[in-house]
């Protein structure tokens, strides 16, 4: 007889810390918070970093565009070696490595130094690469989109509360007669000690697989398949890679800039631009799971060809939104202005990730690969025009808002269809690697798999 207790689970208890895949599930989603608290938990001190390094904004720029980009190279190791060392070591050592460059950023003392820090912090982006596998491990095929839905949603969060919680770290140790230049590098070991007290509860209290760790199962890697390099010629593929570029892209970067743009376009203070920059990374709570419920509904009656265009009008809102914030002449203009494009952006998120799985359902790990990393590619080019000094920030969101509604145009003009004649990829292609370097989706079939 199965034992029920070792194997995938088929409901989602959303507030059960009963059994291995549950446990396993919400120490992944929070350990993927706490990266993403340390990835970019500088952003918010940036105003005080720039005044005591004396950094030009060429130079900001520059590790804006550090912090992602080394994401894109640790995102392709990192999913190896999910599959040959398990995500309860990989992660572990990830949390491990990273920790350092985060605590010790304070010992930087020059924009070169500064610089190669917040390029080794990046590295801690790659993190959701093991969320994201970790939890397809514990879920079903009927709740596997749910599980990584919730599961990043609510992981992205960090990039919120890190944007609001790191300018009161801050003023605390200021008021403890700490000089700002000293204060802002005492506050990254906060997020430092993080991590390395999700390293040890990761280890220590997850599994890697519901029957236990590889080397508890004597797990073999699986052989590695033949890729089918034809799926780079399906314009379909890049069409959606360049719709996360703008999507995604664009979230990654305003986490980065939106601080210093309310700093400097609206006189606030680091603790107030902070705020305001964190409720843009709260959305993530629900706007993600609204694009996938949507897509789905979408496409119970109009198919993929449904989904593509709700994804180019989520695109098309996204691009007039971040016009709309350029222009705004008030900070409540600008705030709600930000409210309305991060509602689009992050269903756009979830959106790309309703339909990037039913591209090609033999090769879902590489489409799905290549769709993640036009997001940080986005993320990384955005970058360089936040670093222009012929450009100021409200032009470069201009800028920007125009190539989303050209995206947008773009994706409209693609004609989305499902490969093998069906809109539902297979379990096993939905498991594992399969989602390992997406984003996550969500389903709305998949909502009556919660269980409250």
């Amino acid at each position: 007889m199965t034992n029920l207790t070792n194997q995938p689970l088929q409901k989602l208890k959303i507030f059960s810390l009963s059994g291995i895949q549950m446990r396993t599930f919400h120490i992944s989603w929070l350990t993927f918070f706490v990266c993403f608290f340390g990835w970019f938990g500088l952003a918010p001190l940036m105003p005080t970093i720039r005044a005591d390094l004396g950094l030009t904004k060429a130079q900001v720029g520059n590790t804006i565009i550090a912090a992602v980009s080394a994401t894109i190279f640790a995102r392709l190791l990192i999913g190896k070696l999910c599959d040959s060392w398990g995500p309860r070591k990989t992660y572990t050592t990830l949390l491990v490595i990273g920790s350092f460059p985060v605590m010790l950023v304070g010992l930087a003392h020059s924009y070169e130094t500064f610089l190669l820090f917040r390029l080794a912090i990046g590295v801690i982006g790659a993190s959701f690469v093991i969320t994201q596998f970790h939890t397809s491990v514990m879920f079903g095929a009927k709740v596997k989109g749910t599980a990584n839905a919730v599961a990043g949603g609510w992981g992205n969060l960090g990039g919120g509360v890190t944007n609001m919680l790191m300018p009161v770290i801050f003023a605390v140790i200021v008021g403890f007669g700490y000089t700002s230049a000293q204060a802002w590098r005492y506050a990254m070991v906060f997020p430092g000690a993080m991590l390395l007290i999700m390293a040890f509860v990761y280890y220590n209290y997850t599994k890697d697989t519901p029957q236990g760790n590889y080397d508890e199962i004597n797990y073999q890697k699986k052989a590695a398949t033949k890729t089918d390099w034809r799926i780079l010629a399906d314009w379909r593929v890049w069409s959606l890679a360049l719709a996360y570029a703008v999507c995604f892209g664009m979230e990654i970067t305003f986490d980065g800039v939106a601080a210093l743009h309310f700093t400097d376009t609206f006189s606030l203070s680091q603790g107030s631009a902070g705020f305001w920059a964190g409720i843009f990374g709260f959305m993530n709570l629900f706007a993600r799971a609204i694009g996938g419920i949507a897509a789905d509904k979408v496409n119970t009656k109009y198919g993929m060809r449904g989904k593509g265009i709700l994804l180019a009008g989520l695109l098309l809102l996204e691009g007039i939104g971040i016009i709309l914030f350029s222009y705004a002449g008030s900070l409540e203009m600008a705030i709600i202005s930000m409210l309305g494009f991060a509602m689009f952006l992050k269903m756009a998120n979830g959106t790309t990730y309703a339909i990037t799985p039913f591209i090609n359902e033999k090769n879902v790990g590489m489409v799905s690969g290549i769709v993640g990393a036009g997001g940080n590619v986005g993320g990384m080019l955005f970058g360089f025009l936040f670093k222009s000094e012929s450009i100021t920030y409200v032009e470069a969101f201009q800028y920007i808002g125009y190539v989303v509604i050209a995206v947008a145009g773009i994706v409209l003009l693609t004609r989305f269809t499902a490969s093998g004649g069906g809109l539902r990829a297979s379990s096993d292609e939905l498991s594992g690697n399969g989602l390992s370097s997406s984003e996550p989706r969500a389903s709305v079939s998949n909502l009556n798999a919660i269980e409250n």
